[in-house]
């Protein structure tokens, strides 16, 4: 559905994007995921067709986002991070519209706004004047607005900024229910939670190079180690910590509020002596896992914080 292909941009001396090249095929919820300034705005807004590569290309279902820009506004919805609301209408007003501007007219624009109000869950506030409101009701409006064409593509460039912890739910929910309507979504936040819920591919990008694309995964898989190990007893958890601390494989031991976080010396491979040790000693285990990388542990180990 998306292909770039060796993308790059520079502003001036000053490179932005450097050669990127990977796919997002049809249906994918694909978040791109890098620090402030690594390029993400930069490569949205080039596939929204609002800037032009310096070098390589990209296209959406075929159309390219240069040469056949008309062709891919049609296919996409674009959400910027930041975008500008006419408060003095009512929120069906304008998303009648924008409506208007792909086009429908009459019974079809009438019965495409129901049904965007519908799905957004905002025909309650049909008739609410867009200044009055909430920041995670206007983020809805957005996504609204830009569905009114029926784009197979989303461009979503920080959706959730801002957003309160229901509101954040609420629109997570939202582009669940989006990818089950068979959208294809490109979406860039910060929220890694939010993003290791969503998305079935992600896409690191630091310093304007990408670093990994693929599979959420297989990302996780990348940086997933067995050195770390997640203890819990029934009782004596005081004492258990001593026992194990004093196991010649143990590095450290943290208590973590009853849970035991055992750090193994590098190259460790007799795991199983952690829980014959407490076991031996009349502890009785309740937990004995490796720990589980998280996004934010792959994003961590993957990245250095470097910005273009």
């Amino acid at each position: 559905m998306i292909e770039i292909r060796g993308l790059a941009k520079s502003y001036g001396a000053h490179p932005a994007l450097q050669s990127l090249s990977f796919t997002i095929e049809a249906g994918d919820m694909f978040g791109l995921i890098g620090p402030n300034g690594a390029g993400k705005t930069t490569l949205i807004r080039i596939l929204a067709t609002l800037l032009q590569p310096s070098q390589g290309g990209a296209t959406v279902d075929g159309h390219d986002v240069v040469r056949d820009a008309g062709a891919v506004r049609r296919m996409i919805g674009y959400m910027p991070d930041f975008f500008g609301v006419y408060e003095e209408l009512k929120v069906r007003e304008y998303l009648e519209f924008f409506a208007a501007t792909y086009g429908l007219r009459g019974a079809k624009r009438k019965a495409t706004v129901d049904g965007v109000l519908e799905l957004t869950d905002l025909k309650g506030k049909r008739d609410a004047m867009i200044a009055s409101l909430s920041r995670g009701m206007q983020q809805r409006l957005g996504l609204a607005r830009v569905l009114v064409h029926d784009p197979k593509v989303l461009l979503l460039d920080e959706p959730a900024s801002g957003l309160d912890p229901r509101a954040r739910i609420e629109i997570r929910a939202l582009l669940k229910e989006l990818r089950s309507m068979g959208k294809t979504i490109l979406i860039s936040s910060h929220i890694l939670a939010d993003l290791a819920d969503l998305c079935n591919k992600i896409g690191l990008i630091e310093k304007g190079r990408l670093l990994y694309a693929g599979g959420l995964k297989e990302a996780m898989a990348q940086v997933q180690g067995d050195d770390l190990w997640f203890v819990e007893v029934f009782e004596e958890t005081d004492r258990a910590k001593g026992i194990l601390e004093k196991q010649p494989c143990v590095e450290a031991v943290e208590d973590a509020e009853g849970l035991l976080r055992v750090k193994l010396r590098p190259g460790t491979r007799d795991v199983h002596t952690i829980p014959q040790a407490l076991v031996q000693e009349g502890l009785r285990l309740k937990l004995f896992k490796v720990a589980e990388v998280t996004l934010e542990d792959a994003f961590l180990r993957l990245t250095k914080g470097e910005v273009s």
